[in-house]
């Protein structure tokens, strides 16, 4: 049994391989092109760091919020050491456990405007 092989002339052959490159050329060169005009956008997407023009803000990890601490929140925390019978002491030096407690007692007791 025979086969045959069409004869495919060199110059075809040639003809081939050169589309094949500048297919692969212009994908690469396509991938460029988006990358350099969506950096821009991906950069303006990232939250720009907060000022720290407030030095009295506190992170509530839990909640992933932030909270000015002022006379009225001092207040508040007068108020939930007292609810929850503990004895009286600064935010700043309670564990993280309760500072983490009194928040979670603050979004539930959010202040009367």
């Amino acid at each position: 049994m025979h086969t045959y092989r069409a004869a495919i002339p060199t110059a075809d052959i040639l003809h081939l391989e050169d589309n094949n490159m500048h297919r692969a050329n212009r994908y690469i060169a396509s991938l460029f092109l988006t990358a350099a005009l969506a950096a821009p956008v991906a950069l303006m997407a990232i939250p720009a760091p907060q000022e720290d023009h407030n030095r009295n803000r506190v992170y509530d990890k839990e909640h992933k919020d932030y909270h000015n601490w002022d006379d009225n929140e001092n207040k508040a925390w007068g108020q939930y050491l007292s609810e929850n019978h503990k004895s009286s002491h600064e935010y700043a030096k309670a564990s993280n456990k309760e500072q983490s407690q009194y928040w979670n007692y603050r979004h539930a007791h959010p202040d009367k405007d």
